[in-house]
């Protein structure tokens, strides 16, 4: 049993990177999107604050275009940490989704301290040591409260699902289930905390096994079955919806707040001359009435014009 709980976890970490990175360069492939043009950009600095941008500078093709990555940071730490936006556009699935997340947060950080103490006793510091004590109090902080405050958020989240007219038409089987799996495998975390490990003295030992590859016998059946469900939980985020946790990052950088100009770029270049060529599947009349083959046709067609040849 604990071989196979060693060969899980490892399998779980090899799928979890192959599919983030695949996810990743599949996203950099795609098609070039739609600017939007959306106000402010917060890696305009003081414009941001009117909702301006560098178009509104006279020759602004020729001047520098500097970009405040602490305006990013303004807006991208409120969003992580707290969920601002939910907090301001959703507030009652706010109080669900923010201990949720939160909640995981906290479980993560529990994760990597838990890998920093290992790595740290196998190059040889003393468990007595000022870091190392300072390290197991603070997983002894976040480990239960990560547990806690996730299974409340995702119970909070798995009932407003069901009973929330503005998420109920909108709610699969996959998202129940997401839930699920996350408040079953979080209440194993838990158990495992009260009853066997409350100092996380028997999780560490595991980690420093796993790290050093020492595929040694656990001792407890609840452990092992707690580190399996989180072997699967690791594995199955990136293929699912969850992914958001990193795409989240195009999202803003690429698609919201990409507003470079196309000035002497062939690399932009070629993505245009691509989509240009898309065949017009549109059924809008405004489009499919022109008769036109590709986008590069629709984009160069001046109706006005046509109509004025017609009368001569």
């Amino acid at each position: 049993m604990s071989i196979f709980v060693y060969l899980t976890i490892y399998a779980s970490l090899i799928i979890f990177f192959v599919t983030v990175m695949y996810k990743i360069t599949d996203y950099l492939k795609k098609p070039l999107h739609v600017r939007w043009e959306l106000y402010p950009v917060a890696h305009e600095g003081k414009k941001t604050s009117y909702g301006g941008g560098y178009l509104e500078e006279t020759d602004w093709w020729d001047k520098p275009r500097p970009k405040s990555r602490l305006g990013e940071l303004k807006v991208m730490i409120p969003e992580i940490l707290f969920l601002k936006a939910v907090w301001e556009n959703n507030r009652k699935l706010w109080y669900a989704s923010f201990p949720f997340h939160f909640g995981l947060y906290l479980c993560t950080m529990f994760m990597a301290l838990l890998g920093f103490a290992s790595i740290g006793m196998l190059l040889g510091l003393s468990k007595g040591s000022l870091i190392l004590s300072v390290v197991f109090a603070i997983t002894n902080l976040c480990g239960p409260a990560g547990f806690i405050l996730s299974i409340a958020g995702a119970a909070g989240l798995f009932y407003k699902r069901l009973t929330d007219p503005t998420l109920k038409d909108y709610s699969t089987f996959e998202h129940f289930f997401n839930l699920g799996l996350f408040i079953v495998t979080m209440t194993f975390a838990l158990l495992t905390w009260l009853l066997v490990d409350p100092n996380f003295n028997v999780s560490r030992q595991f980690a420093t096994n796993l790290i050093s590859f020492n595929l040694v016998p656990i001792g407890s059946s609840l452990l092992s079955i707690q580190m399996v469900l989180i072997a699967i939980l690791l594995a199955y985020i990136p293929l699912t919806h969850m992914s958001h946790f990193f795409m989240k990052y195009f999202l803003y950088h690429d698609i919201r707040w990409g507003d470079a100009p196309n000035i002497d770029s062939p690399s932009t270049n070629a993505k245009i001359g691509i989509v240009l060529n898309y065949p017009v599947t549109w059924a809008a009349p405004h489009i499919a009435g022109h008769g036109k083959s590709t986008w590069a046709e629709v984009a160069t067609f001046n109706p006005t014009a046509d109509a004025e040849e017609k009368k001569e």
